[in-house]
């Protein structure tokens, strides 16, 4: 896949304020949607959030572009598959990828079994954000992507422990193989005083015993999805590894339909 940099910004103009709340309604009532089904909108959503204040009619071309894309996939449904309910997750980032030298991180949590590499399942959890801080370096982006994502799991760990289902090391995947190396206490890194909260604070929950960091290629990292745009062929392929796919549901329906009434 190509690298993504920053598009450079366009004059457009400016929305009136009809328009403008319509862009913010939208972005309202699907973010809940996002989050709580289909994490596959989550991106885009987040691009169009960082226009809302001052939206144009290029911020208007893309909510359209988005309501295409929700029209063509009103079902997202997710399957949950039996797990020993371990917290696990992938971690990725994207680098200077948007306006204002800023970098996008993705997260991807699911429930699964504590082995060296856990299966894949349903998201429980899906991160897709901007990094406030402008990250200097490929590897200090993956590092502030690890950082964000253990520090939504730790909470989740908690509560996942107090409804009975004990945690041993939550698995989080990167494919950086320095952030990978940092975080681990394999590379000790000189002049990393921008990341020096991060990787300590990540490596201290190492030591506590509550997190294991490990290294995948990219292609098997599913936090990657959420860090970028993608084109379309790319979303169909990837659309069934997070929600379930679409013959499935049409099966299920039909026989939902086949079943006589009861009165």
């Amino acid at each position: 896949m190509k690298i993504q940099y920053t598009k450079e910004v366009l004059e457009s103009p400016k929305l009136n304020k009809e328009d403008k709340r319509y862009v913010q309604q939208v972005i309202g009532v699907f973010l809940f949607y996002g989050r709580a089904v289909d994490g596959t909108m989550l991106c885009p959503l987040n691009a169009i959030t960082m226009d809302q204040e001052n939206p144009t009619q290029e911020t208007l071309k893309k909510v359209r572009k988005f309501m295409d894309y929700a029209a063509t996939h009103p079902d997202a449904i997710i399957t949950y598959r039996k797990s020993d309910m371990i917290l696990d997750g992938d971690s990725d980032a994207s680098y200077l990828s948007k306006r204002g030298a800023r970098s996008r991180a993705g997260g991807h949590f699911f429930m699964s079994s504590n082995t060296p590499v856990p299966p894949n399942n349903g998201a429980v959890l899906t991160i897709a954000q901007l990094i406030k801080a402008v990250m200097s370096s490929a590897a200090e982006a993956e590092i502030g992507v690890l950082f964000i994502n253990a520090q939504e799991a730790a909470p989740a760990r908690k509560t996942l422990q107090e409804m009975g289902h004990s945690q041993g090391r939550t698995l989080i995947q990167t494919d950086n193989t320095t952030s990978f190396g940092v975080v681990n206490s394999n590379i000790q890194p000189r002049k990393t005083k921008a990341m020096d909260v991060r990787w300590h604070w990540l490596r201290c929950r190492y030591s506590q015993g509550q997190f294991r960091y490990f290294w995948q290629p990219g292609p098997t990292n599913k936090g990657d999805y959420t860090t970028k745009h993608h084109c379309a062929a790319h979303h169909q392929n990837e659309r069934p590894t997070f929600l379930t796919p679409v013959e499935i549901v049409q099966s299920l329906r039909a026989k939902q339909n086949k079943k006589p009434h009861v009165f």
